[in-house]
């Protein structure tokens, strides 16, 4: 066995649960199993489908979507699937290889190396960190509804105040739940999972075939409340719909040391998550399109918050009340399982010594084997945040799209970095590949991601907009990254680890060996 480069710990008289098999790998990876190994195919595959949450994206989105483009911009989910896809399928034959916790900052620094990773983690920890904000944040007119809407009224706007301390008691109940381990992340996940199931497919199907007031056809005729002298423009804003939607399946990675058997189910899990939750969403938005009772009110930009009003047309007030307690469920396990991400990324930065404190955010409890040091730090920022929008109301939706745009970034490096291994002679060696196929498909996750990228960072469609207000993703974006940028180069945290690095090359002939042996092993005894 591999020694690992880490400073063995004294664990206590049970120690962490996992199989020889995956303590092995690991310790052939360079660390040593400090997490209990509880999270299964399905609880990992729900964890990824609660972080992408197309319920939460249906819910938060659907009116942008028509207000900007009507109905044909349901097909940027379809078309954002299918790119996203890509991306996830490269993720699996990286995580295959490497099934650590981290995920994208650990394979950045196997592909590339320190410095690499560390960009890539900061850009990534900053994303993950919005993510938490803006799902708490988007909650409230949801909780404001369920417990103020009326029959006449059910959709009801959440004031400044309620906004605010929604999103806190929000984002504490699910710092809480985390801090009881991976046991009870994967049981709320699940718990989230079936609201997802119920919110989106029951409801979407009920909506689909027996509350259709308006024709399919919407779906082909574009209309643009925001954007009337081009229709094309409009089309392309809408792109957002899909954009906001499709990521958070790189979270069923980001746990890979809590996981039985990674290198196996960790790519399904992803492509599950990309797959049912595309469909899902899909289903959704069309129910609610064709159910609308007042479509022109939401086509018009002039009903902003139109899902309550729909349900409450479809369902009736207690069917409403029901929808949007699944709705507020689904919130609590998006905003669990970002929580948890963003943790175990901090955790890995800091176990590697890339990260300030890292003597204090690399300790995981021993009771529940949780980095709560890490859980607390990642939700400093988001209360932050939280106060700064109680004055600035305005700012989620901007606040936002950096979120997207810092999140796909993170993304297209670790698929340039894989580009860039394969033309250097890697060859995947984990678990699960896709052969021949691997090159090609990386290639088109590159350019998909880029394109999806330029759409992120362009300016709004609203020509009387500040400047600022036109350009804000891309402008977040560069000033997150600027500091990175300045931290990284005089401080060289880098510098100061002794974490492997650069070593796919090295690491895929070892596991090849490794499979040889064992399958020459095999026939021997046979």
């Amino acid at each position: 066995m591999t020694p690992t480069h880490e400073t063995p710990t004294t664990p206590p008289p049970s120690g962490p649960v996992a199989s020889a098999e995956d303590v092995e790998l690991l310790a052939a990876l360079g660390y040593e199993q400090r997490f209990d190994r509880k999270v299964s195919l399905w609880g990992n595959f729900a964890l990824g489908f609660v972080y992408l949450s197309p319920l939460v994206g249906v819910l938060s989105l659907f009116a942008v979507g028509l207000s900007t483009a009507g109905g044909p911009s349901v097909f940027w989910i379809v078309l954002i699937g299918l790119g996203q896809l890509l991306v996830a399928l490269v993720f699996g034959e990286i995580v295959s290889q490497f099934p650590l916790a981290g995920g994208l900052y650990q394979w950045a620094r196997r592909l590339w190396n320190g410095r690499y990773a560390w960009f890539t983690a900061w850009t990534y920890i900053c994303c993950i960190t919005i993510g938490i904000t803006s799902t708490a944040l988007f909650s409230s007119d949801f909780v404001a509804s369920l417990f103020g809407g009326t029959a006449q009224h059910p959709g009801v706007a959440s004031t400044p105040l309620q906004r605010l301390l929604i999103a806190v008691a929000v984002t504490a109940v699910c710092l809480v739940c985390n801090s009881f381990g991976t046991r009870v992340l994967a049981l709320i996940s699940k718990i989230g999972l079936a609201a997802e199931l119920i919110g989106i497919v029951l409801v979407g199907l009920y909506l689909l075939l027996f509350q259709r007031r308006n024709p399919v056809s919407i779906f082909f005729h574009g209309s643009s409340a925001s954007h009337p002298g081009s229709y094309f423009a409009a089309f392309v804003a809408a792109s957002l719909v899909g954009l906001f939607l499709y990521y958070g399946f790189e979270a069923c990675g980001e746990i890979a040391e809590e996981v039985p058997n990674p290198a196996r189910s960790i790519p399904k899990a992803m492509q599950l998550t990309v797959v049912v939750g595309g469909l899902a969403a899909l289903l959704a938005f069309a129910g609610y399109a064709l159910a609308a009772p007042d479509l022109e009110a939401v086509l018009t930009g002039s009903d902003t918050n139109p899902i309550p009003a729909i349900l409450q047309s479809s369902v009736g007030t207690v069917g409403t009340k029901l929808i949007l307690l699944v709705a507020l469920t689904s919130f609590i396990a998006g905003v669990m399982s970002q929580q948890a991400a963003a943790s175990r990324i901090v955790f890995s930065f800091a176990r590697d010594e890339m990260f300030p404190g890292a003597r204090i955010f690399s300790r995981v409890t021993s009771r529940y084997r949780v980095p709560r040091n890490a859980l607390l730090a990642v939700n400093v920022a988001p209360l932050l945040i939280f106060v700064f929008v109680y004055f600035s109301p305005d700012s989620l939706v901007r606040i936002a799209a950096f979120q997207v745009l810092a999140g796909y970034a993170a993304f297209q490096m670790v698929v340039l970095a894989a580009l860039r291994m394969r033309l250097k002679g890697w060859r995947p060696a984990g678990a699960w590949s896709l052969g021949r196929y691997g090159f090609a498909v990386n290639v088109a996750a590159l350019v998909y991601g880029v394109l999806a990228m330029i759409l992120l960072a362009a300016p709004t469609g609203d020509p009387n907009a500040s400047f600022a207000d036109r350009w804000i993703a891309l402008i977040g974006f560069l000033v997150v990254s600027a500091v990175g940028l300045v931290y990284l180069l005089t401080a060289k945290p880098d510098r100061k680890s002794t974490a492997p690095e650069g070593d796919a090359l090295e690491i895929a002939q070892r596991l090849r060996d490794r499979a040889a042996s064992a399958a020459s092993a095999e026939r021997s005894e046979a």
